[in-house]
């Protein structure tokens, strides 16, 4: 790793973990902590379904993995008395595991059925959360507690949030620690063998598994660790709400996290997680023009992915080649 990127990845970390908490403390706008964690809860979804356009496959489903990890979290927390910290990896696991469920018929196929049954898996599984006695069906699960003190050996590592005088703060933390962690493990994905043997699927099936590249196997790993982000991400939306819905949800969501991934760039890692930032931001800006908000970010988007088709980070590249 050379001393660019070094230097670049401590200034991300720096302002991150330093400079955006500072900058809040400073001007005590502390619902800016609401909006960042979500963006960075978004963005690890958005990586997940960015991992799945790295083998070729069309992804519109996050949001039934979101769902699932966050109804997995709170049953465990108000049925089994499980603390927040043993049911976060629970869910992701749980996903993961309905995810090769699905996608061990689906993805032996091409890629069309496999976008068409994404499509649907978001309101399958909304509906079956209001069918379910134990999710209470449209009244959700509510008074939901917030995460108890994590200690290791008698020693705290993470106190008790309903202790905290602002656990704003502490969620943003902890988002933002999921997102730098869930990055890196993603970056470290793409940059290994198996992340090659996945970018020879994206070029040409075909001749992956003539050369002895089981091809199955790559999709449904993928799909797995895609999943396994969409749950994780659900359950911390679900400890910050206290709450969850079959609405909480939505098929709308799941085509977000795709348009997060296509505006950063499906070419780079680091896209979605700037998609997030962009889009989220964006729609917030536009709720000054009210009932054409939808009409302005539409449009806005079609001309950005006419602009540049390959993302925004593709802008660098440009860049780079002019000098």
């Amino acid at each position: 790793m050379n001393a660019q990127r070094l230097l670049g990845i401590a200034g991300f970390l720096l302002a991150v973990f330093v400079l955006v908490p500072w900058g809040i403390a400073a001007s005590g706008r502390w619902d800016f902590y609401y909006t960042l964690t979500s963006v960075a809860l978004l963005s690890i979804g958005a990586a997940g379904v960015w991992l799945t356009f790295y083998i070729g496959r069309i992804n519109i489903g996050q949001g039934a993995y979101a769902l699932m990890g966050g109804y997995v979290s709170a049953v465990l927390i108000t049925k089994a008395g499980f603390s927040f910290w043993a049911t976060l990896p629970l869910a992701g696991l749980f996903c993961a595991v309905i995810s090769v469920l699905i996608g061990l018929p689906i993805l032996r196929l091409r890629g069309v059925y496999f976008a068409m049954v994404t499509l649907v898996l978001t309101e399958v599984t909304r509906l079956t959360a209001l069918a379910l006695p134990v999710t209470n069906g449209a009244k959700g699960i509510t008074s939901i507690p917030l995460p108890s003190e994590l200690s290791v050996f008698g020693l705290t590592i993470i106190p008790d949030f309903a202790t905290m005088q602002n656990p704003k703060l502490a969620f943003y933390l902890l988002a933002a620690t999921l997102m730098v962690l869930g990055y890196a493990a993603l970056w470290r994905i793409v940059n290994s063998r198996l992340g090659h043997l996945c970018r020879s699927l994206q070029q040409n099936e075909e001749l992956a598994s003539s050369i002895g590249v089981n091809t199955a196997y790559l999709r449904v790993l993928a799909y797995a660790i895609s999943s396994f982000f969409g749950g994780i991400s659900g359950a911390v939306f679900v400890a910050i709400s206290q709450s969850i819905y079959p609405s909480s949800f939505v098929v709308t969501d799941s085509i977000n996290f795709m348009l997060y991934c296509f505006l950063g760039g499906l070419g780079y890692v680091f896209g979605p997680m700037l998609g997030t930032l962009l889009l989220y931001f964006g729609w917030d800006l536009l709720s000054v023009a009210k009932q054409y908000q939808l009409l302005i970010y539409s449009s806005a988007m079609i001309a950005l992915m006419l602009a540049v088709p390959n993302g925004i980070l593709s802008l660098l590249d440009r860049k780079g080649g002019q000098k």
